[in-house]
């Protein structure tokens, strides 16, 4: 399909900077079918049924944005994906200056030696020293913000909590899972109190979902992949669920894919741990979930790509066009919606 199609004009005034405080009073857009509600993540529970239940990505964001020099040069890096022990791709700023075996010095008495260029313009950044990488991070790295957010205001103490999910527990994401970001404690005892249950996958969310897509049909993209995992405890209760009767919800386009990719065309999602770079446009036909959660993305990105395929392109464009004019706050720390094909 040609990228065009997926296009739209968004304000810059509605790119949101800071998350809703408290984290469920952001704004929630339900569409059901063909309708379409204006509510606040708090009023979720009213919008689900009992035996559904709601999928969360646990991973947790590492301070994976590190900034150094190679000389005279200054080098910026975003970690995107980890090869080895000691081993990440990563993005980098100013590659140019970069040539292989070249060592950057992040500071802090962290360093790396820069390998294995890609056409995508990532290296390979393998890092010096016997301590954890993640040891490293914290000396080193800043929490990794969207580019959108990164490019109006400095990343602060603040971005440590909020840039987080409350389930947030294994290391190795370098961008949050950002629709669980609406979630407390409260509203998920809510939710239990109705009869809509939780349960988590892994999924590290790489430094490619940031990425433009820069070819004119979408035949002609690559996905990054990225590392997830669905434990056979969960894929038994995710089945199980829809042997009852209930949906299963994904919070989050990351949890979406990870099922869908474990997912087979009988419906049954099965245990999965490895690599996905599954990528879902309209035509595609769904297995494994039935409704997402998700926050509202970019134009001509593979996410509105994605809730297209879900709901239909017409559908998410109409919809889109009410949040602007209602002014919905978008992207990571903006309002969220709740999608039910």
């Amino acid at each position: 399909m040609n990228v065009d199609l997926f296009d739209f004009d968004l304000p810059a005034e509605r790119i949101a900077l800071r998350p809703a405080v408290p984290r469920d009073s952001a704004r929630l857009l339900v569409l059901e079918g063909d309708e379409t509600r204006d509510l606040c993540v708090h009023e979720l529970p009213g919008q689900l049924r009992r035996g559904d239940l709601l999928v969360f990505n646990d991973t947790r964001v590492i301070p994976a944005q590190l900034e150094g020099t190679k000389g005279n040069a200054r080098i910026g890096a975003t970690l995107h994906k980890r090869e080895g022990p000691r081993r990440w791709r990563a993005f980098v700023r100013n590659g140019r200056r970069l040539h292989d075996q070249d060592t950057i010095d992040f500071g802090s008495g962290v360093s790396a030696v820069a390998s294995e260029k890609a056409e995508d313009g990532s290296f390979i950044l393998t890092f010096a020293g016997d301590e954890p990488v993640e040891l490293l991070l914290e000396r080193a790295g800043r929490m990794p913000l969207p580019p959108y957010i990164a490019a109006k205001r400095p990343t602060d103490a603040q971005d440590a909590e909020d840039y987080q999910t409350m389930f947030a527990a294994e290391k190795g994401a370098v961008a949050a899972p950002t629709a669980a970001l609406h979630f407390t404690p409260d509203l998920i005892a809510t939710l239990d109190a109705a009869g809509i249950g939780h349960a988590t996958l892994t999924l590290h969310v790489g430094a490619g979902t940031f990425l433009p897509v820069k070819v004119e049909d979408t035949d002609s993209h690559a996905m990054h992949s990225e590392w997830g995992r669905i434990d056979p405890a969960t894929s038994t209760r995710l089945n199980a669920t829809r042997a009852a009767g209930g949906r299963i919800i994904a919070v989050g386009t990351t949890s979406l894919r990870l099922i869908e990719s474990a997912a087979t065309d009988d419906g049954m999602i099965h245990p999965f741990e490895g690599d996905t770079a599954i990528f879902i446009t309209p035509g595609y036909r769904f297995k494994g979930v039935d409704g997402l959660i998700t926050n509202f993305h970019l134009p001509r990105s593979t996410l509105f790509m994605l809730v297209s395929a879900l709901m239909g392109r017409e559908r998410m464009q109409a919809a889109y066009a009410h949040a602007i004019e209602n002014q919905y706050r978008f992207y990571s720390y903006g309002d969220a919606s709740l999608l039910l094909p």
